[in-house]
């Protein structure tokens, strides 16, 4: 798979501005209708879906570091926001490593807050955060308790549904065929206590390493 070139930096740059701004004030709105607001790093290309065959390389360099720096902006604009409603809350900032495009800040109030403290694999093996990895945000970072879960990607045994779902029998053969290789990769498996519409098991596999962190 090729990986696309990012150009226009200095555009990237300003939509990291953009972004950024556009998340600092909490939408209590939605808070209170849903339970739970998060954002997401949206920003072209890497909100993106990529085309086939082709594979949008991670943020690097001053635009990983703009990014982060907007997530941490944004997690302490929420939390003095949530700190006035006077209740018990879940604010934390995920971030993903190599996938850091994936990285957000996620809040939750009431009935949102216990799925969100379990969303996440705690692996029996300890990592810990090294914010030196970081460059000049490290002091910020070290403000943060940060716990080690697993970035995995999620597969149940429907996945690949039914032939009228795609658009020729060879696309769904062909997807039989990837489905099954993928299998054989390493990956855990979770076999559900009831089905879960026609899905009685799913498969997990490691893309990386995810920390959760909230400020001590």
């Amino acid at each position: 798979m090729r990986q696309q070139k990012i150009r226009g930096f200095n555009r990237r740059f300003r939509d990291i501005e953009i972004w950024r701004l556009g998340n600092l004030d909490l939408r209590l709105d939605l808070i209170e209708r849903y339970n739970r607001e998060y954002a997401e790093i949206s920003v072209h290309p890497w909100c993106d879906i990529s085309t086939i065959n082709s594979k949008i390389p991670e943020p690097k360099g001053t635009t990983k570091k703009l990014m982060l720096s907007g997530l941490l902006d944004i997690y302490e604009s929420w939390k003095v926001r949530l700190d006035k409603l006077g209740k018990p809350y879940y604010l934390k900032i995920w971030l993903f490593e190599p996938r850091f495009s994936k990285s957000q800040v996620v809040c939750a109030v009431a009935d949102k807050i216990n799925f969100y403290e379990n969303n996440f694999f705690k692996p029996d093996i300890k990592k810990q955060l090294n914010p030196s990895n970081y460059g000049q945000l490290s002091e910020r970072l070290q403000k943060f308790d940060w716990d080690y879960r697993l970035d995995e990607d999620h597969y149940d045994n429907n996945f690949i549904g039914e032939p009228d779902l795609y658009g020729s029998r060879q696309d769904y053969d062909d997807s039989i065929i990837w489905f099954n290789r993928h299998l054989k990769k390493t990956h855990r498996l979770i076999k559900f206590d009831e089905p879960i519409g026609e899905a009685t098991e799913s498969y997990s596999f490691n893309q990386g390493d995810l920390w959760i962190g909230g400020q001590k």
